[in-house]
């Protein structure tokens, strides 16, 4: 059976069901103290480049190709440590990618997990 793979806010609550919490942004959130994140980690190497995230601007038009763009990044040599170590994580168990992102289903988050459940969308 897939581990579950979730993704939400950084600011919500955490969960006993959230499973491991990994941060999945380049830089740390704002107003957010580290001990109140309840992170057992924090991939800044798995996020997208600058580049890719100041090109989407979290434009939700622009999601289909930031997706595209993504995954591609996922496979250079700047992201692929990162990535591998994230799909080991997925594979030990529930996990929950965290972001400070607004608009979650059109965040790096939601790319990631489609990413590590294997889905083409």
């Amino acid at each position: 059976m897939a581990a579950r793979i979730a993704y939400r806010r950084i600011y919500e609550e955490s969960s006993p069901q959230d499973g491991q919490r990994v941060l999945v942004d380049r830089v740390w959130p704002r107003g957010m103290k580290k001990e109140d994140a309840h992170l057992d980690e924090w991939l800044r190497d798995v996020a997208p480049s600058t580049e890719l995230r100041r090109w989407y601007g979290h434009e939700p038009s622009r999601f289909a190709e930031f997706r595209r763009r993504y995954r591609a990044e996922l496979r250079d040599a700047g992201h692929r440590e990162a990535a591998g170590h994230l799909r080991d994580l997925a594979d030990q168990g529930g996990l929950t990618l965290v972001t400070a992102t607004k608009d979650v289903d059109h965040s790096q988050a939601a790319v990631l997990a489609e990413w590590l459940t294997g889905s083409k969308r």
